[in-house]
């Protein structure tokens, strides 16, 4: 790792350190917009009926958003002539979907409480709520998180892994951000619900670790399922399950990890690395202790914060001093800023 890297880390993990939870808390809008958290929730139950797969796509969003620079919403900062945002960074283009969703949940916010509820919030509590609605568990998400000024492309390429990172890079990524390895394990469990690309795995078909063979730990049956799927040189936008019960939010997950039946490589190295192992198997035989303990990952990685300015976001896609002054004016004559 180059010296400015290794640098860029450290500060951003003492900022982190420094600023995590200060001014979070469960209830921050029952003053300001008491309807908030409901109406998350309905948008998100209407996203369900039209394509379940959107709420594992909404959940993702709040992953990509922490981990770089803090939970500020600059994930859904459209690029603009002058930033280059996280939206087309390595482990994001072709890959987070469901931004429409997101669009759909901040316009009610806006008629309801113009100018009030953040965008970083909306991500917390549209990930939680896709848990729920999955019949996976229910927590009181902690709020009042402001929204990035800017994204930076760049931050994201350094920061997020890849699908075909393993346990010992996951292990080290999520201690530079204090989440241990039973959090990497647990929040890993994410992947209960939702796909992924062929273009994810088809090294591990047919070339992993430039071997030109297939990665031995699929078990042999799922590895012919997946070369049907993801046939060498097809179409590398074909999805798969990400486990055996993609719409439901269970352990069937780590189930499936101990029988050599991961998608992602980055998720099946979780059981072959003795580290994570015995936290897979746990959470394998106890969905309950995978519930809490995933409760426990959300809530520590919704902490992480920046502490950089920021603001409240009318159009999540934008920051406020870039949005047409129509828009603006006509908002102003509705109680807003």
């Amino acid at each position: 790792m180059s010296y400015t890297l290794l640098f860029f880390f450290i500060l951003i993990n003492l900022t982190f350190e420094a600023m995590a939870a200060a001014t979070l808390r469960p209830g921050f809008y029952t003053e300001t917009c008491p309807e908030a958290e409901f109406i998350v929730k309905n948008v998100m139950k209407k996203a369900m009926k039209r394509e379940p797969r959107s709420l594992a796509s909404v959940m993702r969003l709040q992953f990509h958003d922490c981990f770089v620079n803090g939970c500020d919403a600059s994930l859904l900062l459209d690029d603009t002539p002058n930033m280059l945002g996280e939206k087309l960074a390595l482990s994001n283009i072709n890959s987070l979907r469901s931004y429409e969703v997101v669009d759909e949940v901040k316009e009610e916010l806006e008629r309801a409480c113009p100018g009030v509820v953040s965008c970083a919030d909306l991500l917390i509590m549209a990930a939680r709520d896709a848990v729920v609605l999955t019949g996976g568990p229910n927590w009181e998400v902690k709020l009042g998180r402001l929204d990035s000024l800017t994204a930076s492309q760049e931050d994201s390429n350094q920061i997020m892994p890849s699908p075909r990172s393993n346990a010992t890079y996951l292990i080290d990524l999520f201690n530079r951000y204090n989440l241990s390895i039973k959090d990497l394990v647990a929040l890993s469990g994410s992947h209960s619900i939702g796909k992924g690309r062929c273009f994810s795995i088809v090294f591990r078909l047919y070339n992993q670790s430039g071997s030109g063979r297939p990665d031995p730990t699929i078990e042999p049956r799922f590895r012919e399922k997946l070369d049907k799927l993801c046939p060498l040189g097809g179409d590398g936008n074909v999805t798969g399950d990400l486990d055996a019960t993609p719409e439901v939010f269970d352990n069937q997950y780590f189930k499936d990890l101990v029988n050599g039946r991961g998608f992602l490589n980055s998720d099946q190295t979780l059981f072959t690395n003795p580290f994570t192992r015995e936290y897979v198997r746990e959470f394998s035989v106890s969905q309950e202790k995978f519930f809490k303990a995933f409760v426990e990952g959300m809530i520590k990685m919704g902490d992480l914060q920046s502490g950089w300015p920021g603001e409240i976001r009318r159009d999540c896609r934008v920051v406020n001093s870039h949005r047409p002054r129509v828009e603006v004016l006509f908002e102003t004559s509705n109680g807003g800023e």
